[in-house]
């Protein structure tokens, strides 16, 4: 019986095809991976501190509070961003003070039976996650801090968690990041649901960024 050739061409065919299945299946494994990989939090232990992420009015600060109430850590610090700082410093000067939002999540904590001795506001105003993380190692060194959990929205917690363990590294300081409970985001499905589509689409490039040391 003579021997079964197989051409070449066909060869070199197959494998093609093969490489390219392969690398359809990667990137749409990727694609539908991104929601999870950029919201993956960390287990809850106790902390020295509950370092709350400027960004939302509520939605973190409120989290924070039930961490502090279910004894997690003995201390919040609720940080300003620079959104319409520059408005509220002239309503003051027009004799209309006007509450930032890390005012007004401190009148919550108030509210909510939290002493003021434990609510810190760095009179900083920051306008990126890495100048918030270069505040919480100047604030755990002056304090002593050896754990924080830091505080924000779930789709923000990659990059996050890459500003604070950046700006950290050597200092022996631990965070730990925790995503607020009442972000109604669900990272499964991103791709169906618009406002998460424009989060992944914020995010990535942003994180892209950080990874590439251009995230200041």
């Amino acid at each position: 019986m003579p021997p079964i050739r197989i051409r070449a061409g066909g060869n070199l065919r197959l494998i093609s095809v093969v490489i390219l299945l392969a690398a359809a299946a990667s990137g749409a494994y990727a694609f539908v991976q991104l929601g999870p990989f950029l919201t993956r939090e960390d287990p809850l232990v106790k902390a020295d501190a509950i370092f709350v992420l400027a960004g939302t009015r509520m939605l973190r600060p409120l989290e924070a509070a039930d961490l502090y109430m279910e004894g997690y850590a003995p201390q919040l610090v609720m940080t300003k961003d620079f959104q319409e700082e520059g408005a509220y410093r002239n309503l003051a000067r027009r004799g209309h003070p006007f509450a930032s939002d890390a005012e007004r999540a401190q009148n919550l904590f108030l509210m909510l039976g939290i002493p003021g001795s434990a609510i810190l506001i760095p009179d900083r105003v920051h306008d990126s996650t890495a100048a918030e993380a270069v505040t919480l190692r100047e604030l755990a060194a002056q304090h002593g801090w050896h754990h924080v959990i830091v505080v924000t929205s779930k789709y923000h917690l990659r990059r996050a968690r890459f500003a604070m363990r950046r700006e950290l590294r050597g200092t022996g300081l631990e965070v730990t990041m925790r995503a607020s409970r009442y972000d109604p985001m669900r990272s499964e499905q991103w791709w169906t649901r618009r406002a998460e589509i424009r989060w992944v689409a914020s995010e990535v490039p942003k994180l892209v960024a950080y990874l590439l040391g251009l995230g200041a």
